[in-house]
């Protein structure tokens, strides 16, 4: 196998005398994404945090390409090449979309203090990159980044840390305040980045939108990688029984079925179903 651009070697985090992550270790290839599969408190935040910069392992290393790293702050993250995208695509709803696109780095024109902001260029690149993704409906870099989709501000959140040089792509839940379209238009994207060679983590609790678009999987349960595994080696079935903490889920679906069989094939009614 060839060197990962980024892993975890034993990585362990500790707040105080709360234990969080444990042991961790986990592998990420150029052209690959990585699902980090886990319900709320798994630890999937935590792990984000150390590798954009936020937090450092309290024991464990980071390696990028083969070697250890230590990431002072989230800006040395990224001058690292390391991206992230959270849920709501970390853009500005007041800001144009080519301001926005090239907010801290703006293009400028003129002269020593003469330096103006370069509107005109700032949104020709910004919607060229945008529409590269395939996201063809923004035609026009001044318009407010609110009057959005929330599908448009993440492939525009994920076009400009693209465009920036970002080698690693971490996308906090992008489909979960989506609907199928937009979420569907999310997935497209990520397949976009793998193709282009970025590795991307994709970290959701949404097991179908995890199958669509991952070729390594890693379940978190209580800070700890629960499973580690490739591709078609488990179904959706046995995926969601590990998140969901395996015999509460298999005792809820053989209720459900065996009122099912009982009642022409019908669901029972939401008053009935235990939780």
């Amino acid at each position: 196998m060839p060197t990962p651009i980024l892993a975890l070697r034993g990585v362990n985090k500790s707040f105080g005398p709360i234990d969080v992550l444990h042991d961790i270790n986990l592998e990420l290839h150029a052209g690959e994404v990585l699902c980090l599969l886990g319900d709320n408190g798994a630890g999937k935040s935590t792990v984000i945090r150390i590798l954009s910069g936020v937090h450092k392992p309290t024991t464990g290393t980071l390696e990028m390409d083969g070697k250890p790293v230590a990431f002072a702050s989230p800006r040395d993250a990224s001058d690292h090449g390391i991206a992230t995208v959270h849920q709501f695509g970390g853009t500005f709803p007041l800001m144009s979309i080519g301001r926005s696109f090239f907010v801290g780095v703006e293009p400028t024109k003129g002269w020593g203090p003469f330096k103006v902001y370069d509107r005109k260029r700032a949104n020709e690149i910004a919607v060229k990159a945008v529409r590269d993704f395939g996201i063809t409906r923004i035609d026009d870099g001044d318009r407010l980044v609110g009057g959005l989709s929330g599908g448009e501000r993440q492939s525009l959140a994920i076009a400009r840390a693209v465009h920036f040089g970002a080698r690693v792509l971490i996308l906090d839940e992008p489909t979960a305040a989506l609907g199928v379209k937009q979420a569907t238009h999310v997935l497209r994207i990520v397949n976009e980045a793998k193709r282009r060679g970025l590795a991307v983590i994709f970290i959701t609790h949404q097991v179908m939108h995890a199958m669509a678009v991952g070729d390594h999987f890693a379940v978190l349960i209580r800070g700890a990688v629960a499973a580690d595994f490739k591709k078609g080696e488990k179904s959706r079935e046995e995926i969601t029984d590990l998140m969901a903490g395996g015999a509460s889920m298999a005792s809820l679906e053989a209720e459900i079925a065996s009122y099912m069989e009982t009642h022409d094939g019908h669901p029972p009614p939401v008053a009935a179903a235990k939780t």
